[in-house]
């Protein structure tokens, strides 16, 4: 059994539109499991699930595994990691 839903009210924009749309959710689906099957994905996937592993710290919790420019990786907060490459909030003036 799957875990349980999110009440509706405490959702974000998008959350809402793919509960609300079932067209939308299914391309979305669709997107992403093309996206996770790809050669890039895997390779990254793999990439830092061996570097997780040779620092002992695989599996849920902990800070994140941030790969630098050069290539080598570096424990980092989740939230600013993850923050890095989406599109920003901005509020918007009047």
């Amino acid at each position: 059994m799957g875990p349980t839903k999110k009440p509706y009210h405490t959702l974000k924009k998008s959350a809402k539109n793919y509960r609300d749309n079932a067209t939308a959710r299914r391309n979305k689906r669709r997107y992403d499991t093309k996206r996770n099957k790809s050669a890039e994905a895997t390779a990254y996937r793999v990439k830092h699930t061996a570097a997780r592993r040779a620092r002992n710290i695989d599996g849920k919790g902990g800070k994140d595994l941030s790969q630098t420019t050069k290539g080598t990786f570096v424990r980092e907060d989740p939230s600013k990691n993850r923050a890095r490459n989406r599109s920003k909030l901005r509020i918007k003036n009047g």
